[in-house]
């Protein structure tokens, strides 16, 4: 145990082995110590200085497990590297299920064992940023959202930016992202939130009844308007008036939103009086406004009227972890509906979520837990009850070959180029899927947890693929 702080503990108790490794990350300019016993290390890690561990996992008073569960347990800020001549892949995903950052298997080359500890260090400080801005929001405050991603955390700083502003909202997202709960959110956390919240799907109704439905419209102005009738405008008046899946709107209809828009006031059909009304405008949609624009289906002077403030809902599959606590939120929820037992997830069932693609999101992540908790008993919903949906790519030709890519930020990779490479298609899935994962760890200079980035899968996953390429 040295004086000097160290950004580099490594628990290794063959001394050689340990002042070899020593040597390589001093001469690379990484800060490192040695410790060569279970105990030693616990001292100098409650020192507090260390944000990285190579852990041997055979130690002579304890089982490395434990240090890494102690990191854990106290939520410290370190990565923990799990170094092992056992080469057992079980105990890998062990290692990974509770909290290590990545596994080398001794004898580990200088340029493996630099390469990831220099990944361990760089996630570290990308991982206290992200703490950081996490903390600022309190858990449950994410305005009827579920979910403290960093995606996520930049809709809700938008959310509280623009809510005190009358400025109109453009929100898009792919379906089931929650655009009308971020419309309602917005609502909400206004000044205007004690005035009335409308929403209005313009694809759920007819085209002729539309601008009834928005402006209103006097008894007789058209075949079955059998009474005056206060349209969605007027009712929002002092609030905010949600207009969903605005790029299904006509041509015609969009000339008068923009009027109205501009001048404030509102004309029911068949009348010719005026109404002043004070409306905040939030739209919506799962279209690209600006190529809906370039296509001519949506006015260029209403998309930049209404396009002052955009917010984009990140897709499920993007927003990290969240997938796990919605699910959990859900399967409580769920649970108390149809009287089941059920509290959580295996972990098989929570890297199913994890690595699904979810082209429905939220809203096929609610299908799929309520079909798990309705067909099935238990305490534990496991991976062999959660029925995802499978949707198949149609082509209309013979297709035997298909390119891929895929690529990391250069800032996290540390300057890789990323994936590129063709598959057979006639080959066995299994083969194609071995292909894949094989090429993406190459790619990512041998680090699993990398590859597990670039293919969005669990580093868990991957782990279990290798071993039962094994077997």
């Amino acid at each position: 145990m040295t004086d000097q702080a160290s950004d580099v503990l490594i628990v290794e108790d063959t001394g050689s082995v340990a002042k070899v490794m020593q040597n390589w990350l001093i001469k690379a300019g990484i800060t490192a110590e040695i410790a060569e016993s279970g105990a030693d290390a616990l001292k100098i890690i409650e020192h507090g200085s260390i944000k990285a561990i190579l852990l041997d996992l055979q130690l002579p008073d304890m089982n490395g497990l434990e240090i890494l569960d102690f990191v854990q347990q106290n939520e410290l800020e370190i990565s923990v590297v799990v170094v092992t001549s056992s080469g057992s892949i079980t105990t890998a995903v062990d290692a990974m299920r509770r909290g290590a950052y990545d596994f080398i298997v001794k004898p580990a080359s200088q340029e493996r064992l630099l390469t990831t500890t220099k990944n361990a260090l760089e996630r570290e400080v990308l991982q206290k940023a992200v703490r950081q801005i996490r903390s600022t929001f309190k858990k449950g405050d994410h305005h009827g959202f579920i979910g403290s991603s960093l995606p996520m955390i930049a809709v809700y700083k938008t959310i509280e930016a623009v809510a005190r502003s009358k400025a109109s909202v453009f929100v898009t997202g792919e379906s089931g992202t929650g655009k009308e709960v971020c419309a309602q959110a917005i609502h909400h956390a206004s000044p205007r939130n004690k005035a009335p919240f409308i929403a209005l799907n313009c694809a759920a109704i007819p085209k002729e009844l539309i601008e009834s439905e928005i402006f209103g419209h006097v008894k007789g102005s058209f075949t079955g308007a059998t009474s005056d009738r206060v349209g969605a405008a007027v009712s929002a008046n002092g609030g905010t008036l949600f207009l969903d899946e605005i790029c299904e709107m006509d041509l015609d209809l969009q000339s008068k939103l923009l009027r109205f828009l501009q001048t404030g006031t509102v004309q029911k059909v068949g009348s010719d009086k005026l109404e002043k009304i004070d409306v905040r405008i939030v739209c919506a949609t799962n279209r690209n406004p600006l190529v809906e624009v370039e296509e001519g289906r949506f006015r260029e002077d209403l998309y930049y009227r209404l396009h002052v403030v955009p917010i984009e809902l990140p897709p499920l599959r993007a927003r990290e972890s969240d997938v796990i606590e919605i699910g959990l939120d859900l399967v409580k929820n769920y649970s108390k509906e149809e009287e089941k037992e059920f509290k959580g997830f295996t972990s098989d069932a929570e890297d199913a979520l994890l690595n699904h693609n979810w082209p429905g999101n939220v809203r096929e992540l609610q299908n799929v837990i309520r079909n798990a908790i309705i067909l099935n008993d238990g305490e534990e919903i496991d991976a062999s009850m959660l029925n995802f949906a499978s949707r198949l790519p149609k082509s209309n030709g013979d297709v035997s070959s298909l390119s891929i890519s895929a690529s990391n930020d250069d800032k996290v990779t540390g300057g890789n180029s990323g994936l590129t490479m063709s598959i057979d298609l006639e080959n066995a899935f299994a083969d194609i899927e071995r292909e894949i994962i094989e090429a993406a760890i190459n790619a990512c200079d041998g680090s699993i947890p990398k590859a597990s980035e670039m293919l969005q899968l669990s580093p868990s996953t991957i782990y279990r693929k290798k071993e039962s390429w094994s077997d």
